[in-house]
């Protein structure tokens, strides 16, 4: 296992360009390192992968969903904990997250400050 930095890395994937750049700068602000992903298989490509120490995870993406995406990292046993971000929120969605063991899920237009305290939430416990 990687020793972890002492800035958290936070990979961001969503196929929104414009939710990237936002999340970006405030993750930026806010003290994390910054990865954004365009696409599940973008982020499963990435050298780097086990460097990550959250995610902040889309639902719906083209290609893989964020559901398929979390449980291929668990088949490569890459235990990194996961906020799920939506705009298109329903029940069983939120069912589906908590049984996948989501460490938030969020809906989207969400609080700023709400992500950040839901990503220090998931590094605390991983």
């Amino acid at each position: 296992m990687e020793s972890r930095s002492a800035t958290p890395l936070i990979g961001v994937v969503d196929d929104d360009a414009s939710i990237l750049r936002a999340l970006r700068r405030l993750l930026g602000s806010a003290g994390f390192g910054v990865r954004t992903f365009a696409s599940g298989e973008e982020l499963l490509a990435c050298e780097h992968l086990t460097t990550i120490d959250c995610l902040v995870l889309d639902v719906q993406l083209g290609g893989l969903s964020g559901f398929e995406l979390q449980e291929r990292l668990g088949e490569a046993l890459l235990p990194i904990p996961i906020i799920f971000i939506t705009a298109h929120d329903d029940p069983p969605m939120r069912e589906r997250a908590r049984r996948a063991g989501a460490a938030d899920y969020l809906r989207k237009p969400f609080d700023d400050q709400l992500l950040i305290d839901a990503i220090e939430r998931a590094l605390n416990v991983s």
